[in-house]
């Protein structure tokens, strides 16, 4: 059980999961990359969700992965993505997050079935309701099929005291301001789009759940840090540095794209082994994405 307290702000970032040549995985590499996130400004770690390739991973797995993480980092919360194609699975992996002391937890819409609010609602507030820890709602319409408005969001935040966050991957400019709207300051909001996240900072997001903040932590913290105090301008370079990478947080490869941006930004932290259906990227699109990594690092403002 968890007593860290979970301070909505600062760079989250979701993490890929690293895969040895059996496939099954790599707890060294993700304890180390876990460590070299927090050592380099981050203030949270959120394991097994989307992008860390959580559809192809077992109960078991997760549970395994989110106990490195608490380990590895101690003093830093752990969030899981918690989601599959039953709700008694996620009750139970919601359960067994704070046992094994997750700090809280990111709550998602059902695996597969895109239904109407009346059963998305009751899926998750019954993950919710599984455990006392604080709980980001993530509305991810584009992967997820499922837009949770803001006023739905304010249906889970008024029933359950314990839902204070929200994920907001709409990727509409507009809806972050729409739930200030609604809910005023009752729940923080986090950005969890890469390539638009100085919008939602501009409009009021606390912090990031980013994908190429896992390769590029200092980068995120530097513009997160300048836009929410203001300064967008001054970290307008950067960010445009950025949109070739942010970008590929946003594309049905996503995986492939950030594991191949793992292994040529953080030597030794990552390979590019993904599990099936996913496949490794064929050789015109590895060689493509690997040049325009390269390009980036090549001119790297920060070094």
């Amino acid at each position: 059980m968890s007593n860290i307290k979970v301070e909505w702000t600062g760079v989250m970032p979701a993490t890929l999961t690293q895969f040895n040549e059996d496939m099954s995985i790599d707890h060294e590499t993700m304890a180390k990359h876990g460590q070299w996130l927090v050592e380099n400004g981050c203030t949270a770690i959120i394991p097994h969700g989307s992008l860390g390739e959580g559809a192809t991973l077992s109960f078991d797995e997760k549970v395994a992965l989110q106990e490195t993480y608490v380990k590895a980092v101690p003093n830093t919360p752990i969030i899981p993505g918690i989601a599959g194609t039953t709700t008694e699975e996620c009750v139970a992996l919601a359960k067994k997050a704070k046992e094994v002391g997750c700090a809280g937890l990111m709550v998602l819409p059902p695996y597969l079935y895109a239904s109407e609010w009346r059963e998305i609602k009751a899926h998750m507030s019954a993950v919710i309701a599984a455990t006392d820890l604080p709980c980001i709602v993530y509305n991810n319409p584009v992967a997820y099929k499922v837009d949770i408005t803001p006023d739905q969001i304010k249906e889970l935040a008024d029933e359950h005291s314990n839902v204070e966050s929200v994920k907001e991957s709409s990727t509409d400019a507009r809806r972050v301001a729409g739930i200030r709207e609604v809910l005023g300051d009752r729940l923080t909001i986090g950005v969890g789009v890469d390539d638009c996240a100085l919008e939602g900072f501009a409009m009021g997001a606390k912090f990031w759940i980013t994908g190429v903040g896992g390769q590029f932590p200092q980068h995120n913290v530097k513009l997160m840090e300048a836009a929410c105090n203001g300064r967008i301008e001054e970290v307008m370079d950067l960010y445009i540095w950025m949109l070739p990478m942010l970008r590929m947080d946003t594309v049905v490869k996503f995986v492939q794209l950030l594991k191949r941006a793992q292994v040529l930004a953080c030597p030794g932290m990552g390979n590019d082994r993904v599990r099936a259906p996913r496949l490794e990227l064929p050789k015109e699109e590895f060689d493509e994405a690997t040049a325009i990594i390269n390009n980036c690092l090549a001119n790297d403002p920060l070094k």
